[in-house]
């Protein structure tokens, strides 16, 4: 059998390095095909990592803790008697000893927290490593040691429910709605994660700023926006959508027993999906001598954390129901604030959904994903006076903005666009039965 390199993955157009959060198998550990091998941390969220081959986890070269190029070798599967020299020798890492038995490996060791530098100085209290440490001893997965940390929780006063009473994310968040008792040191055991802002009380006699270091998924948005707004020829076309009958309908369907609750995003997200397969021009990208045309709505849905914005995608929707779309999209919208999202949901979106009507937004225009050529921005539902016959009225109305690569679409395409979606979410009954 062949060697089998294990190398950082590339899991989003902007990354650039991963970090290897914990490795789920030891040196000598033997390993199958899709086996999960370890946790790598990028700019968007943890992700699981899968072997590619069969055979003994021989050689981590990038130990936990640790950052690695997009590319790079970080581990190597082999079969005990398999020469794996030449691989490491390639990527820069020792060599086994000559004639050691591969079958038998070393104790490995112990994982270094993410928050901890191998060369840190003891702490006279509580350190860091010793709260990883009892982290890890209490079995813990890397996303509740996170949200334990975040929200200052001690691990050992909380019960595990997962697999051999492993602690994980509902148990934390069982504990925070029950007010366990918060940790001294759990923060500082917690890895590197978005400082919290808080209300500014202006101090005369303290500092007249502080700075912020950016946190990787806000280092990401920064080096990537300009790449978009630069260099690509944004138009926007707007347009109100009359929201009566939708909000009608989803009511009903949000009232009926035993069904997915919809909101005002799922029915968008469906009206976008068909209006795409109507419009193709609009699901495409600029491809420099070339327009790619997509047949198939990959839909991101931009979702606001912490630390920045994160645009999963929910792929198929033009063949899902609306029943469906309003089930996955809460999934991962629930697993993207998590920070445990797929490789695969983290691009390959054709179209992306920006709403920010949850706070009160009137109107706004997005900045395009690229590749991708163009990202809808969505508005509040408001009651508004409206013309109704020979008076006035009061209707729901939704402002909704279109933000269009002019290389890939022109402005009649990216209107005759917003006139299918609003006809669609005009007469919802189109959602449930196209």
């Amino acid at each position: 059998m062949a060697v089998t390199k294990v190398v950082m993955p590339k899991l989003s157009e902007a990354m650039e390095t991963g970090k290897v959060i914990k490795w789920l198998r030891n040196e000598g550990d033997r390993v199958q095909s899709g086996d999960i091998v370890a946790e790598i941390e990028t700019d968007k969220a943890d992700v699981e990592m899968e072997a590619f081959g069969a055979g003994v986890l021989r050689k981590i070269v990038v130990p936990a803790g640790e950052r690695a190029p997009v590319g790079s070798l970080i581990g190597v599967i082999a079969e005990p008697g398999e020469d794996i020299a030449s691989v490491l020798a390639e990527a820069g890492g020792p060599s086994p000893a000559a004639k050691a038995p591969p079958a038998v490996s070393p104790a490995p060791a112990a994982p270094v927290p993410q928050s901890v530098a191998p060369a840190a100085a003891p702490a006279p209290a509580v350190s860091s490593a010793a709260a990883a440490a009892v982290a890890e001893r209490l079995r813990v997965s890397p996303l509740a040691r996170k949200v334990a940390a975040q929200a200052g929780l001690d691990l050992r006063l909380i019960q595990g429910t997962g697999p051999g009473g492993r602690i994980i994310r509902r148990d934390v968040e069982a504990a925070t709605t029950a007010g366990a008792v918060a940790a001294p040191a759990a923060a500082a055991a917690a890895p590197a994660a978005a400082p919290a802002l808080r209300p500014v009380r202006p101090d005369a006699a303290g500092p007249e700023y502080e700075v912020v270091a950016l946190t990787p998924m806000r280092a990401a948005i920064a080096k990537q926006m300009p790449l978009s707004k630069a260099p690509i020829p944004h138009f926007y076309v707007t347009s109100e959508v009359a929201m009566d009958r939708a909000w009608d309908l989803r009511q009903e369907l949000n009232a009926l027993d035993g069904q997915p609750k919809i909101s005002v995003n799922d029915l968008v997200v469906r009206a976008c999906a068909l209006a795409l397969t109507e419009h193709p021009y609009v699901n495409a990208s600029f491809q420099g001598d070339a327009v790619r045309v997509y047949h198939r709505a990959h839909i991101g849905i931009a979702v606001a954390l912490d630390d920045g914005l994160i645009t999963p995608v929910l792929r198929n929707c033009e063949s899902k129901p609306l029943a469906q779309i309003a089930v996955e999209s809460r999934d991962l919208a629930e697993r993207a604030r998590a920070r445990k999202l797929r490789a695969q949901e983290l691009s390959g979106a054709t179209f992306s959904i920006s709403n920010l009507g949850m706070y009160d937004v009137a109107e706004f225009s997005a900045i395009i994903n690229p590749p991708e050529g163009a990202i809808l921005a969505v508005g509040s539902v408001r009651q508004v006076p409206v013309v109704a016959g020979p008076g006035l009225g009061v209707g729901r109305r939704m402002n909704v903005t279109l933000s269009c690569d002019h290389r890939v679409m022109d402005g009649a395409m990216g209107a005759r666009f917003l006139q299918t979606v609003r006809r669609l979410l005009e007469e919802p009954l189109r959602l449930l039965i196209s």
